[in-house]
């Protein structure tokens, strides 16, 4: 009895698919909100900040939605979804992961005297609140040039500026940073 409701179930899954495929908006929002809660909570447990967790369930769905048509609709959806779920978590913390090696370099920087120090994950993610209060081309120019590494000039050319107009963004926004990080977020003073 409950295999043909697993067949059922499977069956209504790959039929919902397929029409989202064919751009069928009604038939994809019945997908997410069937698995919303599966991947928020993979977020959740993985990235332990709700707003993060959002972010990345919302990624999750986007790039499960691009990648439809190479799913296969005989495999079952929710173990490829929370698959995809699961390499955004941990791409975000990557990102947080870098975002903490540039503070930390340049506060160590500013004090050339500090000593190395252990960020956690926790610190982490009040950076990256921190790093989200800045104006939107500070951070901007803040991600390319330390979440995706790229050099100056190559920040320059992704964004249509000077190389000269990247270094004074950059140093304006590590600059704000700072005041953010000393005004609401004391605890990362001592973390980085």
């Amino acid at each position: 009895m409950a295999r043909s409701g697993t067949r059922h179930t499977a069956t209504a899954e790959a039929t919902l698919i397929k029409q989202a495929r064919q751009e069928d908006a009604a038939a994809w929002e019945v997908l997410v909100r069937q698995h919303q809660e599966a991947v928020f909570r993979l977020a959740y447990l993985l990235l332990r900040d709700p707003a993060e967790a959002e972010d990345v369930a919302q990624e999750a769905f986007v790039r499960a939605y691009l990648a439809l048509d190479t799913f296969d609709v005989e495999r079952p959806f929710k173990p490829w979804l929370l698959q995809i779920t699961r390499n955004q978590a941990k791409n975000r913390l990557r990102s947080l992961s870098r975002y903490w090696a540039m503070m930390k370099r340049w506060w160590q920087e500013q004090d050339p005297v500090a000593e190395p120090t252990h960020i956690s994950r926790a610190e982490s993610t009040l950076l990256w609140q921190a790093v989200q209060r800045l104006r939107p081309k500070a951070q901007e120019v803040v991600y390319l040039r330390y979440f995706l590494e790229l050099s100056e000039a190559e920040t320059a050319a992704a964004l249509d500026i000077p190389a000269g107009t990247v270094k004074s963004r950059l140093h304006r926004a590590l600059q704000q940073l700072k005041g953010i990080i000393e005004m609401d977020y004391v605890e990362l003073k001592d973390a980085i």
